[in-house]
Parts: structure tokens; C-alpha cells; sequence
């Protein structure tokens, strides 16, 4: 009888599996997935209250973009059955719905959760580009503000240093690449406030270390032309807000060439979004 039972959850278990498959990969009607719900008794003979079927509620709803509806039957998995065998897609799903929703910090507060709660999951790499991601969507939402700029490239940093063969690597690299752009063209912004007030020295320490550290960068011929001007003792031209950039986010697929595959191409198999 023991033998049976287990062996009849199993098999209700992989069964659960290939429907949730169907509805992600959207192979199948509603009709169907509730015609298999009920055949392993997971549909509505099965009592909608189970945490199975609250589990294909969620991902029907978040496979149709109503995030907010998959997040309440995530959360409530998550607060009614903590234990139950889709409890772990629910802590995963419910901080993807808060992102999606552009809630990143709540979203982050979840994806970070889930890795100290299951750090050797196979879902980590993922949850680390996503945290990641959750600082990279909010550049430049705050007035001007560098900090998420800085956090995106630690993250993305920390990603591909825990997990180099990740499908997540060069979209990482690429996208930390944007941000530190940003940063190199923050930076020039702050020189240029320096030259306006006449603090050149300021200024020029600035631009220095805007070259030092971040080589190549979309700024840097505007930045040794006015470091030159600088350090030659004649002063800045009148002219000087010629070099005043425009602070934005490059698009980060612009830089994926630099790490083996074309602009356009295909560096990740997440779930990424500008």
C-alpha cells in the first residue's frame, strides 16, 4: 500500500510538471490544461483550494501579462502552503510578477530571499541576473543618480563571477558595460559643473580619473579634449558646453560585440527587458 502511494504521488507530480510546461510554453486551451487538472486530481474535482491548482491559476494568469492577479496566488501559496511541492515555484513567480509589474524593490527583496532561502537551486544564476536587472531598469530614473548605475555593475559583476558558464554571461557583461557609460558620462557631467564654476582643478582631477577608470567609454574623446584644454594653462574655451553630454543609458546591446556575439544577437536565455 506504502509502494502505491508513493508511487501514485509521483506520478501525480510529473504529470503537474508537463501541465505547468504546456501552460508556459501556451501548447494548450484552458479546456485542455483543466481536462489533465482533473484527470490527476488537481481540477476543480480536486478542490480549487489545493496548492497545485492555485500554482496553474498563477502561471495562467502571469503567462497573460495579469501580474497582479498570478502575484495574490503566488503569495497565497506562498503564506497558506509553505511546504507544498510548488511552494518553491511560487517564491520565484511571485517576486517575477512584482518585476514585471516595475515594483524592482520589492521584486529584488524576493529574488534575494529566494537565494539565501535555496542557495544551491539551479534557479540562483537566474535570480541573480534578475536582481541584477531590478538596479539596471532604475537607471537614470533618479535624477541622474549613479547609485543604481554602480549596484547594476557589482551585480552583474557578481553574476559572472559565481556562474562564468551561465546563459546569462555575456548579456551580463554587456549590460554592466552600459552602466558603467553612464557612470563615465556622470562623471563628465560633474566635470563640466567644475569647469562652469571655475574649480578646473576639480575638474581636471575628474576627468582623470573618469579615464582611469572607465576606458573606451562613450565620453572619452570629449573628455581628453577637455583635460587637454585644462592642462594647458589657457583655459577652458567659451565654448566649453559643446562638451556638456547628454546623460543616458546606452543601449547595452550595442556593446555585445565586445564579448563574442554581434548587436542584436542572442546572449541570454532570461527574462530580461529594457
Amino acid at each position: 500500500m506504502i509502494f502505491l502511494q508513493r508511487n501514485r504521488r509521483l506520478f501525480r507530480t510529473c504529470v503537474l510538471a508537463l501541465v505547468l510546461l504546456t501552460a508556459a510554453t501556451g501548447l494548450s486551451g484552458c479546456a485542455t490544461l483543466d481536462t489533465m487538472l482533473d484527470w490527476v486530481g488537481f481540477g476543480s474535482g480536486g478542490g480549487p483550494e489545493t496548492p497545485e491548482a492555485l500554482a496553474m491559476e498563477g502561471m495562467n494568469d502571469f503567462n497573460r501579462g495579469k501580474y497582479s492577479a498570478a502575484l495574490k496566488r503566488f503569495v497565497e501559496i506562498k503564506d497558506r502552503f509553505p511546504f507544498s511541492e510548488v511552494a518553491l515555484l511560487a517564491e520565484l513567480k511571485a517576486a517575477d510578477s512584482n518585476y514585471y509589474m516595475d515594483k524592482f524593490s520589492e521584486a529584488k527583496t524576493l529574488y534575494e530571499e529566494f537565494e539565501a532561502n535555496h542557495p544551491t537551486n539551479e534557479a540562483v544564476p537566474y535570480v541573480l541576473f534578475q536582481i541584477s536587472m531590478c538596479y539596471y531598469s532604475q537607471i537614470g530614473t533618479h535624477d541622474r543618480d549613479p547609485g543604481n548605475a554602480q549596484n547594476a555593475v557589482q551585480a552583474f559583476e557578481r553574476l559572472n563571477r559565481s556562474y562564468p558558464q551561465s546563459p546569462y554571461f555575456v548579456e551580463a557583461s554587456a549590460r554592466a558595460q552600459a552602466a558603467r557609460d553612464f557612470l563615465a558620462q556622470h562623471e563628465f557631467s560633474v566635470a563640466t559643473f567644475y569647469v562652469r564654476i571655475d574649480e578646473d582643478t576639480q575638474a581636471q582631477g575628474r576627468l582623470e580619473y573618469l579615464l582611469a577608470t572607465y576606458p573606451k567609454s562613450s565620453v572619452e574623446p570629449q573628455a581628453t579634449e577637455l583635460l587637454a584644454q585644462l592642462k594647458s594653462g589657457q583655459g577652458v574655451e567659451k565654448t566649453w558646453r559643446r562638451f556638456v553630454p547628454t546623460i543616458s543609458l546606452p543601449d547595452w546591446q550595442s556593446f555585445t560585440s565586445a564579448f563574442g556575439i554581434m548587436p542584436g544577437g542572442s546572449g541570454s536565455g532570461g527574462a530580461a527587458k529594457e
